[in-house]
């Protein structure tokens, strides 16, 4: 029985995501980074996007993975909230990048109202310490709210996608209000 309980206190550790290590008040990084949205190319700022309002960047681990579609047609559902509240959304990973053009495009992901961008190498993910634990090369399930600024407002981090549009929402509405 106990090397049972250890492969699953085991199993549980790898499967963990880490903690995103970037907090409210925290700069966060500026990157660039190729992309699709709509089924078209395209090459994501953060920083052109940032002069607009406020961002909602959500890591995902894997293009076109169950966890990942369903995250992507809840944002898709939530854009006419996001753009009243003058945010824009861009979703980024670096896993299955063969797969983002498609889901880009797709009704039952994106439906092609964000744009989703592909980090390579997991460069990106690595600067605001959203890793996948159990598979360092893709991207854990984090989501940040950005400032105009550059300041990170807010963080959630969890590998359950059910509640991070509704985080990043809730956020990007207190920004507003405060404005």
């Amino acid at each position: 029985m106990k090397p049972i309980l250890i492969a699953l206190a085991a199993a549980a550790i790898v499967t963990t995501p880490a903690f995103a290590a970037l907090k409210a008040g925290d700069k966060a990084p500026d990157f660039t980074a190729p992309g699709f949205q709509a089924g078209k190319a395209l090459t994501f700022s953060l920083a052109e996007a940032r002069k607009k309002g406020p961002v909602v960047l959500y890591f995902f681990p894997a293009a076109d993975t169950a966890g990942c579609n369903l995250e992507a047609k809840m944002f898709a559902d939530a854009m006419p909230q996001f753009v009243a509240n003058g945010a824009t959304v861009i979703g980024v990973t670096a896993g299955k990048l063969d797969k983002l053009q498609q889901i880009s495009a797709d009704a039952d992901k994106c439906s092609g109202k964000f744009p989703v961008a592909a980090d390579l190498g997991a460069k990106i993910a690595r600067q605001y310490d959203a890793v996948l634990a159990a598979r360092p090369d893709w991207s854990d399930r984090t989501s940040y709210v950005i400032s105009p600024k550059g300041e990170v407002l807010h963080t959630y981090s969890k590998l359950d996608p059910s509640e991070h549009v509704a985080q990043t929402l809730g956020a990007v509405k207190a920004f507003k209000t405060k404005r």
